[in-house]
This record gives C-alpha cells, structure tokens and sequence, in this order.
C-alpha cells in the first residue's frame, strides 16, 4: 500500500485521464475468460491485486514483496493524503442514496476531504448525449480523482471507454462506495490475513454473491493448478 500511494502521488499528473483496476479473483478469472476484458486489465495505468489469493500468487511467481491492496483500504489511505494535498474528489456510480450516506459519512471523518461531485447514473446504458453532458459535469469539476463504483465488469468497461475523456484519474473500486458509506462492513483482520475477506462478503449478501463465489474461487483454483501442470 505504502509504494502505490508513493507512486500515485508522484504520478497522479501524468496518470489523469487514465484509469486503476482493483482486481480479484472474479476479475482475474474474467480476464483469464474474456479477451477484450483482459486487454481493459492489461492496459491500466495500474492493476492491484486487491484479493489475497492474487498477492501469494504474485509470491509465487517471484514477487516476494506483493501485498494485498484493497479498494476501500485505497479510498482511506487517499483521502488521507489528500487532506494534506488538498486533492479533490468525484464519485461515479452506485445509488443517490448511497452517495448521499457517503458523502455524509466522509465528511465526519475527514472534514478537510474536498468532494466536489457526486452523480448515481440510471440502471441503463447512457445515451451519446448523456454521455457527453456527465462527461462534460466532471471535467468542469476538474476532480484530481474520479471514484468508479459500477461493480465489475461495467465499472473497468467504462472506466476504459472514457480513457482520455476524463481528464481525472479514474479508479473502479467495486463496493469501496458501500463500505465508506457504512452501508457494509469490514470482515475482521484475523480474516483478513487468512483470506476469508470473502466469506464475510458473503454472510452480507448471500443471495448475490453465493453462485458468483463458488463459480469464480473454483475456476481460479483450476486455471492456477493447470498453469502449474503446463509448467511443468
């Protein structure tokens, strides 16, 4: 965490109008799937491993020193620092209602955090026009970090689609918005560290995230033995 916020603040000019992926294990047997989601992956200005299993696996493959960096955990560490560096701040996506708690909840706990935008976009594709008109709301706000809170695929889809458009640095940070807003919460460390992150996510949201889990842990559990096998 500590080299990506050094290298996001040394970066962040060069970095505007480009965007971050926070991957998991879901993303990552996406991409491994899809080609054109890959290659929206591939070409980030930076892709996290935001779950566990991704930072044992960069281990394994030589990267000693990869840690976990998490979405939420990049929301608070950022808005830290931009409390000292008076960055401003855009959140894309999610529900009113959940913008509204956020903004709230973000607020109190950091008082100096300068927000200078929030829009909840309809459960639909925009149109040309919509497009060009949230587009152009953003860049008059000229934020130094445009929030993405679509969930994955949609949010790194847009995120690559506005690629130069956005004259931000775009971040898809998933459920970061919920957490944030207090409408979700933390598993434990102690789960944490074991990667069960997971199991906690969904103990809160069993009906959405049960088939998606099971599907999604026991293919990349499979992709990542068949790369072993291969080589061998």
């Amino acid at each position: 965490m500590t080299e990506t916020i050094k290298y996001i603040e040394e970066n962040l000019e060069k970095a505007k109008g480009n965007y971050i992926c926070v991957s998991n294990v879901y993303t990552t047997v996406m991409a491994y799937e899809n080609e054109n989601y890959r290659r929206i992956q591939n070409e980030a200005f930076m892709t996290l491993p935001d779950g566990k299993p991704l930072s044992i696996v960069s281990k394994l493959k030589g990267f000693k020193e990869a840690e976990r960096v998490t979405g939420p955990d990049l929301m608070e560490e950022i808005f830290k620092l931009s409390e000292k560096k008076g960055y401003t701040h855009y959140f894309y996506g999610s529900t009113e209602k959940t913008l509204n708690e956020l903004e709230t909840k973000l607020k109190e706990k950091f008082p100096k955090l300068r927000i200078v935008g929030l829009y909840a976009p309809p459960f639909r594709d925009l149109t040309e026009c919509e497009d060009k008109e949230i587009i152009k709301s953003i860049n008059l706000t000229n934020p130094d970090f445009l929030w993405v809170g679509l969930g994955a695929p949609k949010q790194e889809i847009w995120m690559y689609k506005h690629m130069g458009k956005i004259n931000s640095l775009m971040i898809g940070v998933g459920a970061g918005f919920d957490y944030h807003a207090g409408l979700l919460k933390r598993a434990p460390k102690w789960m944490q560290e074991l990667s069960l992150e997971w199991l906690y996510r969904l103990y809160q949201e069993p009906s959405r995230l049960l088939k998606r889990y099971v599907r999604s842990n026991l293919k990349f559990i499979y992709y990542l033995l068949k790369h072993i096998l291969l080589k061998k």
